[in-house]
């Protein structure tokens, strides 16, 4: 095995394709000669994306996709691989966000964000593991987040979702260790995408508070997401096993190392009162 991944020639299916970490990703892979399989909800998103990338000599398609819907997501390997005849690479990245506390997050909004951010990742990887397994070198790749290592308040639904899918990936990892599937699990911090402007509002929260909340999550939110697609990208490279993408990531791993039960407290004085 080489030191790298080679990504020239390979195929990668990406789901949240249509705009920020998604599309940056699938940016990076399309200048390492990567063919391509982009998926989202958003099909005028999906041919933006497309629109911008560096395509000549490259096979790109793009798919309208609801990873919370299980039918379409068991349908999706037999187009892909119509399409372009395998995969190699799987970048579960469709995601959504939901603000407020566990008493405000009605069991409705919980379960829709949990069908996106954990089950799609699951249904996706169960559809896709087959053509992965058949590849001669394949990656799993689950977008996280540095909410998947410390869990603030008021993020409880979507800090859940991201702990699982940290714990689901880890786990796969080591039941395919020794095959030729290898999975890496990303954890961003803040990357200036339109997560925090998509934001589901809890039921009961007013428009002028909700904007509130987003625009007080958006703070936070710095980093292009070209640099975190190329970080994330790199790191398939090098078969890394987790990464980072920020330095506000790397600073609060570090923090839930060091005070993994007392990390709130910490982080809650750099928070706007």
């Amino acid at each position: 095995m080489t030191d790298q991944m080679t990504l020239r020639g390979r195929t990668a299916v990406i789901t949240g394709a249509g705009s920020g970490i998604g599309r940056a990703i699938a940016s990076s892979l399309a200048q390492r000669g990567c063919h391509l399989a982009l998926a989202d909800v958003n099909t005028e998103g999906l041919a933006e994306t497309v629109s911008l990338l560096p395509v000549s000599g490259l096979r790109v398609t793009q798919h309208q996709l609801d990873v919370a819907d299980r039918a379409q997501v068991a349908a999706f390997p037999a187009i892909v691989r119509e399409a372009h005849g395998g995969a190699d690479l799987l970048v579960n990245n469709a995601g959504v966000a939901l603000g407020g506390t566990f008493e405000m997050v009605s069991e409705a909004d919980f379960d829709w964000l949990f069908n996106i951010n954990f089950h799609g990742v699951v249904s996706m990887t169960r559809a896709f593991l087959p053509l992965l397994r058949a590849s001669t070198e394949a990656r799993l790749v689950n977008i996280s987040s540095i909410f998947g290592i410390v869990a603030p308040a008021e993020q409880v639904a979507y800090a859940a979702s991201k702990f699982a899918v940290r714990g689901f990936s880890e786990a796969l990892r080591h039941e395919l260790d020794g095959t030729t599937v290898g999975v890496t699990v990303v954890h961003p911090g803040g990357v200036r995408t339109n997560i925090a402007e998509r934001a589901r509002a809890p039921e009961g929260v007013d428009d002028t508070e909700a904007a509130q909340r987003r625009a007080a999550f958006k703070k936070f939110l710095r980093m292009p997401p070209a640099k975190a697609g190329e970080i994330i990208v790199r790191g398939i490279e090098q078969r890394r096993k987790r990464v980072l993408v920020g330095s506000d990531a790397v600073g609060l791993s570090l923090l839930a190392r060091l005070a993994p039960v007392s990390y709130w407290s910490i982080m809650a004085k750099g928070l706007p009162k």
